[in-house]
C-alpha cells in the first residue's frame, strides 16, 4: 500500500511538473493590439462557466467590503494579467489545494500544509517575476518610443497627437501604457502627471527624462523633436553601457548560482548513493542546528554576493 501511494504521488507531482512547464513554456499572448485584431465570435456561456463567473463576482464584491489590497489591481496591471483581484485568489487557493494533495500523497500532512502555506509567497513571486519582465520589456522598447514620438512631432502633430500614434504603432508593454497616458488625459488629468506616474509605475529612470523634458519645453519653448533625438540618443548610450556591465557581470553571476546550488547538490548525491548516511543530520538536534546555521549562511552569503554583482550607476 505504501509503495502505490508512493507512485501515485511520483504521478501527481510529475503531471504538477508538466502543467506548470506547460504553462510556462507556451507561446504568450499576440503582441498585436485588442483594436488592431479581427472580431470574432465567441461561443455562448456554458452552465460551467456561468457558476464560475458567479463564484468570481461573489468573491470580488467579499473583497471590496472588506478592502483588501493583497494582490491589488495594481500590482496585477504592473505584471500584465488580464485577471481581476478575485480571479487571482482563486488562482492562488487552487494552487494551495494542489500543492497540499501532492503533499499529503508523497510526504505526508505537515509537508502538504507547507506548500499550501507558501501559495501566497509563490504568487507574490510570481507577479514579481512578470512584472520586471514587463519592466524591462519596457525599457528595451523605450528608444524606440522616442524615435516615433520625434517623428511624430516632426509631421506636425502635437505631442499628445505623437503619443497615440505611439500608442498605436508599438507592441506591449509600450502600447498599453501610451494608451494609458491617452485615456487619462482625455479624461482631464495633467499629460506631465501621467507621463511620471508611468515612470514611477514601470521604475524607469530614462522615461523621467522624458517628462522633463516636455515639461521644460512647455516652459520654454524650443524643438520638442530635436530634445527627443538628444535625449534618445543619451538612453541609447546608457543603455550601451548597461549591456557591458551585465556581459561582465555575468561570470559573477554564474559563480554565486553554482555556489548557492552546491551544497543542495551534495546533499542529493549523498541521499541517492547513500540514504542512510545522512540520516544523523536529520535526527539528531546538532544536525538540525547545523542545518539552521547553514541555512543562515548560506543566506548572508547570498546577499553579499548579490551585493557584489548588481551594479548601479
Amino acid at each position: 500500500m505504501t509503495a502505490v501511494t508512493l507512485y501515485v504521488g511520483i504521478v501527481v507531482l510529475l503531471a504538477a511538473i508538466s502543467l506548470l512547464g506547460i504553462a510556462v513554456l507556451a507561446p504568450g499572448t499576440p503582441e498585436v493590439s485588442m483594436d488592431r485584431r479581427r472580431p470574432f465570435e465567441s461561443n455562448p456561456p456554458t452552465t460551467l462557466t456561468r457558476f464560475a463567473a458567479s463564484a468570481v463576482a461573489s468573491f470580488e464584491r467579499m473583497l471590496g467590503r472588506r478592502n483588501v489590497q493583497v494582490f491589488s489591481r495594481a500590482q496585477l496591471e504592473i505584471a500584465g494579467l488580464r485577471l481581476s483581484q478575485a480571479e487571482f485568489f482563486i488562482l492562488v487557493a487552487a494552487g494551495a489545494c494542489v500543492g497540499f494533495l501532492v503533499g499529503i500523497v508523497t510526504v505526508g500532512p505537515l509537508i502538504g500544509l507547507l506548500l499550501a502555506m507558501l501559495s501566497p509567497f509563490v504568487g507574490h513571486l510570481v507577479l514579481n517575476y512578470l512584472a520586471g519582465k514587463r519592466r524591462a520589456k519596457f525599457d528595451s522598447q523605450l528608444g524606440d518610443t522616442l524615435q516615433l514620438l520625434s517623428g511624430g512631432l516632426r509631421a506636425g502633430h502635437s505631442i499628445l497627437r505623437a503619443i497615440d500614434a505611439a500608442a498605436a504603432e508599438s507592441q506591449k508593454p509600450t502600447s498599453e501604457e501610451m494608451r494609458r497616458v491617452i485615456t487619462e488625459t482625455s479624461l482631464g488629468r495633467d499629460m506631465l502627471a501621467t507621463l511620471n506616474d508611468t515612470a514611477l509605475r514601470m521604475k524607469n529612470e530614462d522615461f523621467v527624462w522624458v517628462s522633463q523634458a516636455i515639461q521644460i519645453n512647455r516652459e520654454v519653448g524650443g524643438n520638442l523633436a530635436e530634445v527627443m533625438d538628444q535625449v534618445n540618443e543619451t538612453i541609447r548610450e546608457r543603455s550601451e553601457i548597461k549591456g557591458h556591465i551585465k556581459a561582465l557581470a555575468a561570470e559573477g553571476k554564474f559563480s554565486a548560482y553554482i555556489l548557492i546550488a552546491m551544497p543542495f547538490g551534495i546533499v542529493a548525491m549523498l541521499l541517492s548513493v547513500s540514504p542512510n548516511y545522512m540520516n544523523p543530520m536529520f535526527t539528531h538536534p546538532l544536525g538540525w542546528g547545523m542545518i539552521g546555521a547553514s541555512f543562515v549562511l548560506m543566506t548572508i552569503g547570498a546577499l553579499w554576493m548579490r551585493k557584489i554583482i548588481d551594479l548601479k550607476f
